[in-house]
């Protein structure tokens, strides 16, 4: 039974390596805040926390009844799903360069020096 002691290679080496503990956590990181699944809802609730959105989304519901109407109904959502579309895109890119940067620290090769 070997145990082993993965270290980043940094160029230093580590003086107290012995003293090291032998169990390990997961040595992953994260920061994307998406997966292909929670994308969609997880998104949207983002953007209703902002109130310039939340107020557009008022507008809309407002004109669907038919005494407050004042524009169609179809030209007062034009403003809101462009805002949150692009808001989307925007959140997508950002994330997907995230999950390309994790990959690629979390891949990243380190010296292991075994006992």
């Amino acid at each position: 039974n070997t145990q082993r002691i993965v270290l980043p290679d940094t160029g230093r080496q580590c003086k107290d390596w012995k003293q090291a503990p032998t169990v390990y956590s997961r040595n992953r990181i994260q920061t994307a805040k998406y997966t292909w699944v929670t994308f969609l809802p997880r998104n949207l609730l983002r953007q209703f926390h902002r109130l310039g959105n939340l107020y557009f989304f008022f507008l809309v519901v407002l004109n669907w009844f038919p005494q407050v109407e004042v524009f169609h109904r179809e030209i007062t959502m034009l403003p809101l799903l462009v805002v949150l579309l692009f808001s989307m895109i925007k959140d997508a890119v950002q994330d997907y360069r995230k999950y390309q940067y994790d990959k690629t620290i979390n891949f990243t090769k380190t010296r292991v020096y075994d006992k």
